[in-house]
């Protein structure tokens, strides 16, 4: 007789999913979830980076849970799970904020996030509510880095701080990494550029992130270098990055990485590498959200001001990118977009 996986069990129900979400994340039937976690099938090893990314946890965790599994009528088999919070609805919630948040819709998205944080009394013996308390303070801090709260009382760090602490006590390793890299974004965007890109390049070696996320970091490394004023070296990291996330199929990251490449080149004074970057992530920039729409329309900006016989064009371009910014409340873009303005004027 088959043997339930408990533990694989939990630890799906510990990251907020029903079998169902499960199964629809992974494109799987959800009677091969449940065939899983009652032990009568295993998963192939083409599918386990997979569920593992998904469960936060590596691939070496995931192999002690499938091989962890439990005698039918035993006495954790038994004991139900229990939450003090209705887990399900709380998961739902999120994916609902994070759709909000990809429209940067912020104070839809922000009401959904903060409702349950104010419902829940955090409580290490419910690893759901914990788990999804600790998503939520990272979807939170998302939420208030992208409009400009970076430091102290209710910002982004202070809530990326606290998930991580989280986290971390749930064992919950991937996670806990992909914090670490937030946390380095938060460095870059208050001006601590050296210091992120050093962070960068430790978590672009880190095998507890994805092969994405590691890419990411490769890609902001060169990113801060460029704003450190080392532009020829950035671009040493943002090229390889751009060949990874073409191995990876990651179309976005791939061409946010051109747009990267073309500021690093125009900080170096190639003015023609950079135009043939920027050209590439224009043609590639498909229907992406209105953050990605103000970067991309910011960076362009520029490099036309870069050039006198596209001046004008660039002032154009970044008073477009200004009203976008300002109709979603990115206030940190406005800020970058100012920045700017005041840097061409001071050179007019």
């Amino acid at each position: 007789m088959s043997a339930p996986r408990i533990k694989l069990k939990r630890a799906r129900k510990a990251v907020g999913y029903t079998q169902e979400a499960f199964a629809y994340a992974l494109e799987v039937d959800p009677r091969t979830v449940k065939r899983w976690e009652h032990g009568v099938w295993a998963p192939s090893p083409v599918r386990r980076s997979e569920i593992a990314r998904l469960l936060g946890i590596s691939l070496s965790e995931l192999e002690m849970l499938l091989a962890d599994a439990e005698p039918v009528g035993s006495e954790n088999e038994q004991r139900p799970y229990v939450s003090t919070v209705d887990c399900e609805s709380w998961s739902d919630d999120l994916d609902r904020a994070i759709v909000h948040f990809g429209r940067q819709d912020f104070p839809a998205a922000t009401m959904l996030v903060d409702r349950w944080l104010r419902r829940f009394s955090p409580d290490n013996n419910d690893s759901c509510g914990m788990s999804l308390y600790a998503r939520s303070l990272r979807l939170q801090g998302d939420l208030r880095q992208d409009q400009g709260l970076l430091r102290g009382p209710l910002s982004a760090r202070q809530s990326y701080s606290l998930a991580h602490q989280i986290f971390t006590e749930l064992g919950m390793h991937r996670r806990v990494a992909q914090i670490e890299l937030q946390l380095a974004v938060n460095e870059e965007m208050t001006g601590a550029h050296s210091r992120a890109a050093e962070k960068y390049l430790d978590l672009a070696g880190d095998a507890r992130l994805s092969g994405r996320d590691r890419a990411r970091s490769r890609l902001w490394v060169g990113t801060a270098l460029s704003k450190a004023g080392e532009p020829e070296q950035a671009v040493h990291f943002i090229e390889p990055a751009i060949i990874e996330f073409d191995r990876l199929e990651e179309p976005l990251d791939w061409s946010t990485a051109h747009q990267k490449l073309a500021l690093a080149h125009r900080s170096a004074g190639d003015l023609h590498r950079a135009t043939a970057a920027i050209s590439v992530a224009l043609d590639a920039r498909g229907s992406g959200t209105p953050m990605q729409q103000v970067r991309l329309d910011t960076a362009y900006s520029h490099i036309l001001l870069s050039d006198p016989r596209t001046e004008t064009a660039g002032h154009r371009r970044l008073e477009e990118a200004a009203d976008v910014a300002r109709q979603y409340g990115m206030m940190h873009q406005l800020q970058s977009i100012r920045s700017l303005r005041f840097a061409q004027e001071g050179q007019a």
